[in-house]
């Protein structure tokens, strides 16, 4: 179920991360210290398990062991993916172009012995499984970009029985099944001679229920709820981190979210380094909820982009009615959010510009997609902005959920005020309902062209009042909306930002 490799501590397709050996020691001992682990009682490494290995998730492990393979007798970082997925031939064919093309992994692999495998796949001898080449540094959502060698792990039991900390890059769509399996793995391995993980997610997306009462819940929520871990070991980290431009060096930013003072700052200290800076706030449900809503929003910018042949000014015009309607649906959410800005605003803007929501949406938006095709594209992974639409949609129109609209003075629906969102689950049913076998390319090509001109038009009728009117933002706070069945919202306040930055205190759930 384990496939070793060895560890290095960087890798000339990433940026250089080595850190010496008296960093390490302060790093380690901050981090032993806020975790409450004791290296000589263990008599093993702090285990660091990332589950999942799409894009981001194993570049953000691969950084880790860039930074501390070197030391593996004092920390074990590993990653969990799902076994058995055959690498197809097209994907082979591109590999092994990488491959022969970078000198330094041709040599890394031949030294090795592993180059020969890729070779019998290519000519068709043999099958390689996505985990199989993971574990060479490869990760099939980034099939251009070698990373360093990776510990995979299978079984997902064996991932995560006794580990310290566990990075979710689950999609939000799929963080609760397997979550679910993971509670059941610490419902007999943990206790009090074996505490709880810190569990920290840069998953983006929430899932929605209607019962008892509607609400929304989180990807730190959903592990908290399936899980047992206390939320104050539920952590957060987003910024604008687009996972091939981190690996190769280019400089960013990040904040860990946490209601956990004690924990946030030394771990965010532990995944920094000289080109990745991870600033920390205790305001987690906004950071979440804008993880969601920028990929909800992204969507439309690239149906904007394909149909205005990429109007600089339109544009700016879909940006600002999708800047107003994020601030307000997080406000409707957290009562004293942290302000659109820092990070927060990097990473809508960076989604907005180049992530795969965008690319999607442009896609769509120019006729060379069709709703019909779903929302997993190979080679992109999932698209988790389509079924953020539906699921913020499905919440802010439910019956018992009101806010008082100060333009028509008159208690409403919340999704009467956001035409933005109205406009992009109208767009993204278009074609759904009848049988896209039975018509032809074109045909469909011009089905989702037309419903681009249309969103055109309706984002002009929506412009003609300012959003910033119709949206006030002040006394929406409508606390269920994130309280769990059972649950009481406590106001946890401490000084927001462990960096010197002024937020507001974070809401967040205790059990009664």
């Amino acid at each position: 179920a384990t496939l070793l490799c060895r560890t290095v501590t960087m890798d000339s397709s990433g940026g250089a991360r080595e850190i010496s050996r008296e960093e390490f020691d302060r790093r380690f001992a901050d981090i032993c210290d806020a975790l409450g682990y004791n290296p000589n009682e263990k008599g093993r490494p702090l285990r660091i398990v990332g589950l999942g290995a799409g894009a981001w998730g194993s570049v953000f492990i691969a950084m880790l062991q860039q930074m501390y393979g070197e030391f593996s007798k004092e920390v074990d970082i590993r990653i969990w993916r799902r076994p058995n997925k055959v690498v197809d031939v097209s994907a082979l064919r591109k590999l092994m172009t990488v491959i022969n093309e970078d000198e330094t992994t041709l040599r890394r692999l031949r030294n090795d012995s592993v180059y020969l495998k890729y070779v019998s796949a290519r000519l068709g001898d043999r099958t390689l499984t996505a985990d199989e080449v993971l574990s060479d540094g490869f990760c099939l959502n980034l099939p251009d970009l070698p990373l360093c060698p990776l510990k995979v792990i299978t079984e997902l039991d064996e991932a995560v029985y006794d580990a310290d900390i566990i990075i979710n890059s689950l999609p939000s769509t799929e963080t609760r099944s397997v979550f679910e399996k993971v509670g059941r793995v610490f419902a007999h391995t943990r206790g009090d001679l074996h505490p709880f993980p810190v569990i920290v997610s840069l998953s983006k997306g929430v899932e929605t229920k209607m019962t008892p009462h509607p609400h929304i819940l989180t990807p730190t929520l959903i592990i908290h709820e399936t899980t047992g871990v206390p939320l104050e070991n539920c952590m957060y980290l987003g910024g604008p981190n687009i996972a091939a431009e981190i690996w190769r060096g280019e400089y960013a930013t990040a904040r860990l979210c946490g209601s956990s003072k004690k924990l946030r700052k030394p771990l965010s200290l532990f995944f920094r380094n000289d080109d990745f800076v991870v600033w920390t706030s205790s305001d987690t449900i906004t950071h979440e909820v804008m993880g969601g809503l920028k990929n909800i929003y992204a969507l439309g910018m690239g149906i904007t982009t394909a149909v205005t042949n990429n109007s600089a000014t339109s544009k700016a015009v879909y940006f600002s009615n999708a800047a107003a309607e994020m601030v307000f649906i997080t406000r409707l959410l957290s009562e004293r959010p942290d302000d659109l800005q820092g990070p927060l605003l990097a990473d809508t803007y960076v989604t907005l510009l180049k992530g795969r929501n965008a690319w999607f949406g442009e896609r769509i938006g120019s006729g060379l997609f069709h709703n019909s095709m779903g929302d997993y594209i190979p080679g992109k992974g999932l698209i988790q902005g389509v079924s953020a639409v539906h699921a913020f949609h499905d919440l802010l129109s439910h019956k018992d959920v009101e806010i008082f609209d100060r333009v028509t003075e008159k208690h409403v629906s919340p999704i009467e005020v956001l035409p933005t969102l109205c406009m992009l689950r109208e767009y993204l049913l278009t074609g759904r309902d009848g049988d896209a076998s039975s018509k032809s390319a074109e045909d469909l090509k011009q089905e989702m062209i037309q419903a681009g001109k249309t969103f055109i038009a309706k984002l002009k009728d929506a412009s003609a009042t300012d959003p910033a009117r119709r949206l006030r933002t002040e006394s929406l706070y409508l606390p269920m909306l994130t309280r769990l069945p059972g649950e009481d919202i406590v106001d946890e306040r401490d000084d927001g930002d462990d960096d010197n930055a002024s937020h507001g205190p974070k809401f967040t759930i205790d059990e009664e």
